[in-house]
């Protein structure tokens, strides 16, 4: 067996494997680095554009695992592209999006090399998409042709629960299997339930390290970190302050939205309009559609619904009122420039009424993650475009991660049994920390922490 890893980063970057098992060959994910810009935020394609890959297969539709499968297809044409049923729904969205955003950062940064794609080109690989329930095998030779009379490799998707449609893969060859994580939460949300892994058991191991610098603080409860939230969001707006949760369109957007519907139907929040981004919505409403197939708790519970979904504007955030109480549960999770969140918390930081809070992740070098660090009355450097910011808002941090936690994964390891572990998607502290801890349980598996373009034959 054969895996190079892509990411042109030796951080979380644009996942993407190349893996070459009995005799043929997928591309696992297509994704583009989240901080970088241009050609630079592509996986290392040139280093297999001569391969000729069977498929191409999609973990889950966030932009890091599939942001640049466009540009993948380029090098393999006549590659299908396998995903799970619930990401076929949402997969040509979130590329369409990709496009209208690298229009803006040309036109608004001149970064000259948007757009990697176009619309056009979303269309015409379209037809390319195919869609599986989960723990379904599919054998390859029944979508290509089988390589010098090779029996097919097989592939099954196992739900991840980290978002919707999101999937761990099993491929099995004749003589080997391998297990690829994509991103996975073991613990339920509020609406989706954990992953379904049991039983898994592969050769290798391909795994996220995503939360491994994060210990996980005894007698940690999601339950209470959600208190904790609805509490902080009555005592915002009892003070007439409004509440700022920035978060990513697909996921969060969606979890975040079904813990205010459930705290509004108890009586604990007062039924009020909230303000969301237009693609939060289009996932919310797939979200809602979906809900028969979905793996999920609340399955009765509509969004659209039980929520005054109200769609701000172009422009709206840097003029709508924000006084009297008002709920923002906008994009982009990490405040990127030019999006709803950061126009708001701009306007917002100062006011000590208001509060911004965060429900998962924000990179320390985003602006999200330097608002963050900040310090009450303390200026800091928000972002390029505008400068110097004096926060004297409330800010609270909620570990709301759709991403298992590192004790869950470690566990995980011993389930699978395998004789190598892959370690991916993680800083290198967390990598190290992985690595140090499956050593120390389980000697005898080997482990690689490959770096960017780095080939491995396992």
């Amino acid at each position: 067996m054969k895996i190079i890893n892509l990411n042109p980063a030796d951080e979380i970057g644009a996942s993407s494997w190349f893996v070459d098992i009995g005799g043929h060959r997928l591309l696992m994910d297509a994704g583009t680095h989240p901080k970088r810009e241009g050609n630079d935020s592509l996986p290392l394609y040139n280093l297999v554009k001569k391969e000729d890959v069977d498929a191409v297969v999609l973990s889950h539709c966030h932009h890091d695992h599939v942001g640049s499968l466009p540009v993948a297809l380029r090098h393999f044409p006549k590659a299908h592209v396998l995903m799970t049923e619930l990401s076929y729904f949402i997969l040509e969205r979130v590329l369409h999006n990709s496009v209208n955003v690298m229009r803006r950062q040309r036109e608004e940064l001149g970064i000259r090399e948007y757009p990697l794609f176009t619309h056009d080109e979303v269309d015409e690989i379209a037809p390319l998409f195919q869609g599986f329930r989960s723990n379904r095998e599919i054998e390859w030779a029944a979508l290509h042709k089988t390589r010098s009379g090779k029996p097919s490799p097989t592939l099954e998707f196992y739900d991840a629960g980290h978002t919707l449609g999101a999937a761990g893969v099993m491929v099995r060859a004749p003589r080997e299997t391998l297990f690829f994580t994509g991103d996975v939460s073991f613990h339920d949300q509020t609406l989706l339930k954990g992953a379904r892994f049991e039983d898994v058991r592969a050769d290798v191991l391909i795994m996220e390290t995503t939360r491994g610098t994060r210990a996980t603080p005894k007698g940690f409860t999601r339950a209470a970190e959600l208190e904790r939230l609805t509490e902080s969001i009555i005592r915002v707006l009892r003070r007439k302050g409004s509440v700022l949760i920035p978060t990513f369109a697909l996921g969060r957007t969606q979890e975040i939205l079904a813990h205010l519907a459930l705290e509004m139907r108890a009586g604990r929040l007062k039924r009020q309009p909230i303000y969301i981004g237009g693609l939060g919505r289009v996932f919310t409403e797939i979200y809602d559609l979906q809900a028969h197939r979905t793996h999920r708790q609340h399955s009765g519970l509509k969004l659209t619904e039980a929520l005054e979904l109200q769609v701000l504007e172009k422009g709206q955030p840097e003029k709508i009122r924000l006084g009297g109480g008002k709920i923002f549960v906008v994009t982009a999770g990490m405040m990127s420039e030019n999006t709803a969140a950061h126009e708001l918390a701009v306007r917002m930081a100062g006011d000590k009424n208001h509060g911004i809070f965060f429900a998962g992740y924000a990179d320390p070098s985003t602006p999200g993650g330097r608002f963050k660090a900040s310090k009450l009355n303390v200026p800091f450097i928000f972002s390029p475009s505008v400068g110097e910011v004096v926060r004297r808002c409330e800010m609270e941090d909620f570990d709301l991660s759709a991403h298992a936690n590192r004790e869950e994964l470690v566990d995980f390891v011993g389930e699978v049994e395998p004789r190598a572990v892959v370690l991916g998607h993680g800083d290198p502290a967390a990598r190290t920390w992985f690595e140090k801890q499956i050593h120390a349980r389980w000697p005898k598996i080997k482990v690689f922490q490959p770096k960017p373009g780095e080939t491995m034959t396992i």
